[in-house]
């Protein structure tokens, strides 16, 4: 079915309007999604939402204005707020470019599922949920869902390093490689996949020094790591969330944060087919050596920063193959064990 352009346009108004409306309730202190002229925010939407490889952006958008929509005062406009976006969110999920579309359900694993866990958390803690995934294991599609669902806020890489900005918590701009957001970015400006991760440039003995003073002793990339850390707790103590990767399962560990981590991972072949769904100008060959650079990648930041190993199943509260379960399978699964946890 071919995607009417008015009609995207319409709705790329309407998320437009909605964080308008959001910001008119919160006033300037957390700003605004959206800070553009509106003719210019709203073609750029429509262009993201005509094109699937970019739903990541539109996700992380609408994520942002829900996590602020949740903290309006007057509980008849946050009502109100939150209604629209439901809304919003229900037309976004059924167009055929949304990031919501396909799945990495293998149905013949499907069929072989069980499962008996246990509660973790009291009736007096915040629910925090930590996931890990793997690139193309649908990993992001289900912390999204789950938010959703469990109607809390939801944080990505996109979103957080928003947050750590609109916090004066980093000065310089600072894109963390070991995120899953800038991936599409390279491939949509036709680059290798194997540039993703180019080697870090040198900096000179000058650049070093004015970094060694500036960060107190630090690297940039440590000096951000400490600060997003810093930003965790303090939001765990005063809301419910889900953020994905951000080491986040160490960091409420070693802070003695009740949270549930999650280990989200599909066989390669199924994350080959996915990635290869979700992001044009890539072929078989391409996505394969673009999951391998992901995996160590994402492997040393994460060894590096906890001391753990990434993957490994002792580090985790739960392992789940999506490919056994599908993106709203996998969603259904944490659901019942939180259900589960709370009666």
């Amino acid at each position: 079915m071919p995607i009417n352009r008015d009609e995207i346009k319409e709705l790329a108004e309407h998320i437009y309007d909605l964080d308008a409306e959001v910001y008119c309730h919160l006033g300037s202190s957390l700003g605004r999604v959206f800070n553009r002229d509106r003719e210019r925010c709203v073609n750029e939407l429509t262009e993201l939402l005509m094109t699937r490889p970019q739903g990541n952006i539109v996700r992380s958008e609408l994520a942002l204005i829900a996590n602020m929509a949740r903290t309006i005062e007057d509980k008849e406009e946050r009502r109100l707020c939150m209604r629209e976006y439901n809304r919003i969110l229900g037309e976004v999920m059924s167009l055929p470019t949304s990031f919501a579309s396909g799945d990495v359900i293998d149905p013949n694993m499907a069929k072989l599922n069980t499962f008996n866990l246990q509660n973790r958390f009291s009736s007096t803690d915040h629910l925090i949920i930590c996931i890990s995934w793997t690139y193309g294991s649908g990993g992001i599609d289900v912390g999204f869902k789950l938010a959703d669902k469990l109607k809390i806020n939801y944080y990505d890489a996109e979103i957080f390093e928003a947050v750590l900005k609109r916090l004066e918590a980093e000065k310089d701009a600072f894109r963390d490689r070991a995120g899953y957001a800038h991936v599409q970015e390279e491939i949509s400006q036709n680059q290798s996949p194997a540039s993703a991760f180019k080697p870090i440039k040198k900096m000179t003995f000058k650049e070093h020094m004015r970094e060694f003073s500036r960060y107190h002793g630090l690297s940039k990339r440590d000096a951000v790591f400490f600060n997003q850390s810093d930003l965790l707790c303090e939001m765990a103590k005063k809301e419910d969330f889900i953020i994905m990767g951000r080491c986040g399962d160490s960091i409420m560990t070693n802070n003695k944060i009740p949270h549930l981590s999650i280990y989200i991972t599909a066989p390669v072949e199924q994350r080959i087919h996915r990635a290869i769904e979700v992001n044009s100008g890539l072929d078989e060959k391409k996505a394969r050596k673009l999951l391998k650079r992901l995996d160590k990648q994402h492997s040393r930041y994460y060894n590096f920063y906890t001391g753990r190993s990434w993957g490994n199943a002792n580090n985790y509260d739960l392992c789940i193959n999506s490919a056994s379960y599908g993106i709203d399978g996998t969603v259904d699964l944490i659901m019942r064990m939180i259900n589960k946890g709370t009666k």
